[in-house]
């Protein structure tokens, strides 16, 4: 990998380019989406006909979340670049990487959570209903290792995994308890969600160089160890129910499918997304599954829910193709078969295509637009609520 000054501050501009480009992506309020079939509503009926929400019957009235910009509602705005850039004006698109509601967004919304929590950094609100320590762009592992083990330069946010728990727990300590059990039991209904965080990592090791999966594959075990370590930390500061997601399978995104294009059918798989980066993504996923099982093990009284984003987004690819939508393309992007362009990314200057946007399923190339972002929330609440151990 090259070490020239010149080179690294190429790659902090991409870096910050990248970051900007995902939080200047907003949209409208309509965040459902129009003229789609199956979503997979999570709610269910009752033999009287009645609704039923089934995450309703866990009685959660908090959330607090870790995470990067699949979860961040606007920290790394507050952090970085300031409130006076043009982000989205609708609702739930300010501070948001897609054009509407997040995958945790959704899981709040339909467990009752309302309002939905608001970022740390946002000093205007009470967290009367959790915080949401996500920052987009972060990592799992702290940038101090990523330097000096890994040789990658410090991304756009110094705010990793360890910062943010480090954020959880000072509001914790400053946080006052009405009763003796105040502070236990402010924790028996709070979910808490620990990721989605990792991906960043890999991304960031790919842009500066680290191509060949024997490298990528090699930062697989300490990502994995920083996740379990942050979930530890959270079971230490009361937490009872945690959700921690695994990552995507991201050889289908727009971002790498266009850093990777390839005429050789054999990277592809049936879906066409590049099979060598989906089984990086099955790696993370199944140590980080058995870091939580050792977890489990040793906190019999906690529950811990593993989230497959991976399954959770190939549902969302089968739903998408079944309503003849976008797969491939970003839906703000521009230029080459992907609608992405790493320099030119959404939301900045000359960028602005967003015609079509329901019809798409990745918004700028790397997260997804609200309606995929609502499928896979459907989704995943079916498969984590009877998980979580709720009372009925």
């Amino acid at each position: 990998m090259a070490s020239s000054s010149s080179l690294v501050q190429k790659q902090k501009l991409v870096f910050l380019v990248l970051i900007i480009g995902l939080l200047f992506s907003y949209g409208d309020a309509n965040w459902y989406g129009t003229g789609m079939t199956n979503l997979g509503n999570p709610d269910s009926i009752d033999p009287n006909g009645n609704v039923i929400n089934p995450l309703k019957k866990c009685g959660f009235d908090k959330m607090y979340l870790l995470g990067g910009s699949l979860s961040d509602t606007g920290n790394l705005i507050s952090e970085t670049v300031g409130s006076t850039l043009p982000f989205g004006k609708q609702p739930y698109s300010h501070g948001r990487s897609s054009n509407g509601l997040l995958i945790t967004d959704n899981f709040a919304y339909e467990a009752g959570i309302n309002p939905i929590p608001d970022p740390y950094k946002d000093l205007n609100f009470y967290f009367n209903k959790g915080v949401n320590f996500a920052v987009a762009g972060s990592t799992a592992l702290p940038t101090e290792v990523l330097a000096t083990k890994y040789m990658i330069s410090p991304p756009v946010t110094n705010s990793s995994l360890d910062v943010q728990l480090d954020w959880m727990s000072d509001y914790f300590s400053s946080a006052t308890c009405l009763t003796d059990n105040g502070c236990t039991d402010r924790y028996n209904k709070a979910i808490f969600f620990v990721g989605e965080i990792g991906g960043s990592d890999y991304q960031y090791a790919i842009l500066q160089g680290k191509l060949t999966m024997d490298q990528l594959t090699d930062m697989v075990p300490d990502v994995v160890a920083a996740v379990i370590n942050a979930t530890k930390g959270v079971l230490n500061l009361g937490a009872r129910r945690v959700v921690i997601p695994g990552i995507f399978p991201i050889g289908c995104l727009p971002i790498y499918k266009t850093l990777f294009q390839s005429n050789v059918s054999t990277n592809y798989d049936e879906n066409q997304c590049l099979n060598q980066l989906n089984d990086l993504a099955k790696n993370h996923n199944e140590q980080l599954q058995e870091g939580i099982n050792g977890l489990m093990r040793e906190n019999p009284n906690a529950v811990l829910v593993y989230g497959d984003y991976y399954q959770a987004y190939k549902h969302l690819h089968r739903i998408a193709t079944l309503n003849d939508f976008d797969t491939e393309r970003a839906c703000c992007g521009i230029g080459g078969d992907y609608n992405f362009n790493v320099t030119t990314m959404c939301g900045l200057g000359g960028v602005n295509n967003f015609m079509g946007r329901n019809r798409y399923i990745s918004w700028d190339g790397i997260n997804l637009t609200r309606i995929g972002n609502k499928i896979m929330a459907n989704w995943l609440i079916r498969k984590i609520v009877p998980k979580l151990q709720c009372q009925s």
